[in-house]
């Protein structure tokens, strides 16, 4: 592990977690120092034994990337964690190996933070989805102040609505609110939302996006994706778990549009079907939009699913403009206290 930067100390460090993909790290790296933001580090968190990124990693000559090696592979958040310990700046900006910025992410980032009067912002920004089918700005709603995060993410408006998105790789914090609240480590799943939950249930905490595209997310379809993995009875576990923090109205959005298709994937029994059917009923709340949720992604095949929505999604892109920027606050609205002498 290297010294902090001298002289100047860097404000903001940005941590980029890495396993196996060097030619993508690669462009990931140099998004991250080609911003406009002058007072910035780059921490590459390698995953574990990673001979080819080693390699490549030797050819950068930039004193403002420091690397960090852990000795075995420990998943996406015990390297974010890893990397925040070891950064040297009071905001932490995360980058996936896979996605890239645009040079002013940052820079518009921290103009946030500066108007912001909250003790712990935590800034998202709007992202550019790219993918074999082409790009679309996410996500579409702008943030509703008085939604907690919870339904901003899960809570749908409509069929063709995507639903709230803030992405790993679109998030800015305090150093110190990491370290107080870090990622949970051993989810394989969920784990952006997992923390976004957890720091806005605290006072202090407000969640905001710079509605500007600032992120490019790569949702390639040919690389296998944990998001899209059929294992149903994790997400129906972590949702339950984190139920005291949500609403009853997210929890049974949540089982429509993430358990229930997994569900379908995986071939579940009927019987274990029922089972996400009466939580979804019972601990919950549906409402109109979520129940016709529960039948789509219970009844049609994905295949058909995913080609419907991509045509009614061209056809929407199409009749859309792009938003200007502004800023959206989250509150959770009973959090509980977070005070800085904690740290």
């Amino acid at each position: 592990m290297h010294d902090c930067l001298p002289p100047d100390r860097p404000i903001v460090s940005a941590v980029i977690p890495t396993r196996n993909r060097p030619a993508l790290l690669a462009c990931a790296i140099r998004s991250a120092l080609r911003q406009t933001w002058p007072r910035i580090e780059v921490i590459v968190v390698v995953d574990g034994p990673d001979p080819a990124t080693g390699t490549l990693l030797e050819s950068f000559a930039d004193p403002r990337l420091r690397v960090v090696f852990l000795p075995q592979a420990s998943g996406g958040s015990a390297a974010r964690n890893a990397g925040v310990r070891a950064a040297c700046g009071e905001w932490i900006a995360f980058l996936d190996d896979d996605d890239e910025w645009l040079p002013e992410k940052i820079e518009r980032q921290m103009h946030a933070v500066q108007q912001s009067r909250d003790w712990f912002p935590v800034i998202s920004c709007r992202l550019i989805a790219q993918s074999d089918s082409g790009s679309r700005v996410l996500p579409r709603r702008p943030y509703d102040p008085a939604q907690p995060v919870a339904d901003y993410l899960f809570c749908r408006t409509g069929l063709l609505d995507p639903g709230g998105l803030m992405q790993t790789s679109t998030l800015l914090a305090p150093r110190d609110l990491l370290l107080a609240i870090p990622f949970r480590e051993g989810l394989p799943l969920h784990q952006d939302w997992d923390w976004l939950i957890h720091v806005a249930a605290h006072e202090g905490v407000a969640v905001s996006m710079v509605d500007k595209p600032l992120t490019i997310w790569r949702v390639e379809g040919a690389r296998a994706s944990v998001g899209r993995s059929a294992d149903w009875q994790r997400s129906f576990a972590w949702i339950r778990e984190l139920r005291p923090l949500i609403s009853p109205r997210a929890f049974s959005s949540f089982i429509a549009i993430q358990c229930i298709w997994r569900a379908r994937k995986s071939c579940a029994t009927l019987r274990e079907r029922l089972r996400l059917l009466r939580a979804f009923l019972f601990e919950g709340q549906p409402d109109r939009r979520s129940l016709i949720h529960f039948l789509v992604f219970a009844m049609l095949p994905s295949d058909l699913r995913h080609s419907l929505l991509h045509r009614w999604q061209r056809a929407f892109d199409r009749n859309s403009s792009s938003a200007g920027l502004s800023l959206a606050a989250v509150r959770n609205p009973s959090p509980a206290m977070l005070r800085k002498s904690s740290f």
